[in-house]
């Protein structure tokens, strides 16, 4: 076996289960709150798409993907964070889900023993995958006196100079706050000095409040710069929170060709290519927006009626972008089990998507709460919430 395999934390959502057992809940229907799974319905017309094209299941699909996916993607890029120009043959690469991609990238840009950084808290697949390619990662604390954005002025230059990969969640998942583009111009100029790739998770990117700011994006920040060959840094996208399609398993990395050309070669023998039916239902999911404005809409409404609720018994506020509240609890763990227990409500304690790090967990004093479910459900758990605060 892989000796590093060992080095894995249980996923939050096993120790979440830990957390629970034994414990008998209250008598009403069970709200979840935990898991960043979209509940809104998926657009029809790429369901349609998707059946329309099932004859399609007869043929490898390549690698690469085909090239109107690539092209619908590029030009989705530069609509959307006002880019110049992206090749689709080399700086777009379709794949299953940014889950996977941001896990098989480690693989192929770490080597062993660098190190590799990432926000605390995060998305767990971010040191799973510095683990298992050998690196060693490196935890950036996300505090309130920061806006939830990491500490990056708290890395000593020591460790920016092992750094072969610096992971970014912009909007941040749990805490959903944004880099802006200064920041991320920062870093860059820190990536050209000590020589790593910048990979920018920005699957959250779609899910914000005001229409007329919409998050920046890495590329974005490259475009301001004049990099239009993006060098050094790559992102990633998804069609699960943008377009409820967590199902679709369907995403893209896109930006320094270099980059992708040795990441497509890892991707070639690793066999992860995405169906083809697949890629033909993401086209017409990356050529539409006005799904995507509804589905802002549903998110908009159910925070305003939640933070309503919760106002003046939560540490709570809306979040700069995203579907999560991050509310600060005091001990979270001991909050999620009893709020489970006497509201039959489901949250994740923020301590389990975090490290230890420079003497303490950030998240520890939080829980992450998901707004994924109906609005009618999202109220009544607010209404729980609210009785069990007071």
């Amino acid at each position: 076996m892989n000796p590093n395999i060992e080095k894995l934390q249980p996923y939050p959502f096993t120790k979440l289960a830990k957390l629970k057992e034994g414990l008998e809940p209250a008598d009403k229907p069970h709200i979840a709150l935990s898991i960043g799974e979209p509940k809104h319905q998926p657009p029809a017309f790429v369901r349609d798409e998707l059946i329309d094209n099932l004859d399609r299941l007869a043929s490898y699909p390549a690698t690469k993907g085909i090239e109107a996916l690539r092209e619908a993607i590029a030009r989705w890029l530069c609509e959307r964070f006002r880019l110049g120009t992206v090749c689709a043959d080399t700086q777009v690469l379709p794949v299953n889900g940014t889950r996977e991609a941001l896990f098989a990238f480690a693989q192929a840009v770490v080597s062993p023993g660098a190190k590799v950084l990432m926000p605390n808290p995060f998305y767990q697949i971010y040191e799973g995958a510095a683990l298992l390619a050998g690196g060693t990662p490196h935890f950036i604390n996300c505090r309130a006196d920061t806006g939830f954005k990491p500490d990056f002025a708290s890395v000593p230059d020591s460790v920016w100079r092992d750094c072969e990969l610096l992971y970014l969640c912009t909007p941040g998942n749990p805490t959903g706050a944004l880099l802006e583009t200064e920041d991320l111009k920062a870093l860059i100029a820190l990536a050209d000095r000590h020589d790593f790739t910048i990979a920018s998770d920005e699957c959250y990117s779609e899910l914000y409040f005001d229409e007329q700011k919409p998050p920046p994006g890495l590329l974005q920040a490259c475009e301001e710069l004049g990099r239009g060959d993006y060098r050094r840094c790559v992102v990633f996208h998804s069609l699960s929170k943008r377009s409820n399609l967590p199902g679709l398993r369907s995403g893209f990395v896109a930006g320094d060709a270099r980059i992708l050309e040795k990441f497509l070669l890892y991707r070639t023998y690793h066999g992860c290519a995405m169906p083809v039916p697949s890629q033909f239902a993401s086209i017409a999911a990356w050529q539409d927006e006005q799904h995507v404005r509804h589905n802002r809409a549903l998110y908009r409404d159910k925070f305003a009626a939640v933070l309503d609720i919760l106002d003046d018994c939560l540490d709570v506020s809306q979040p700069p972008a995203s579907f999560y509240l991050w509310p600060r609890v005091g001990d979270g763990e001991a909050f999620a089990r009893e709020l489970f227990r006497q509201q039959h409500i489901t949250v994740l304690p923020g301590g389990f998507l975090a490290r230890e790090a420079d003497g303490a967990n950030p998240g520890r004093e939080h829980v992450r709460m998901a707004l994924v479910a109906t609005q009618d459900e999202c109220v009544e758990a607010a209404k729980r919430i609210r009785e069990f605060c007071l």
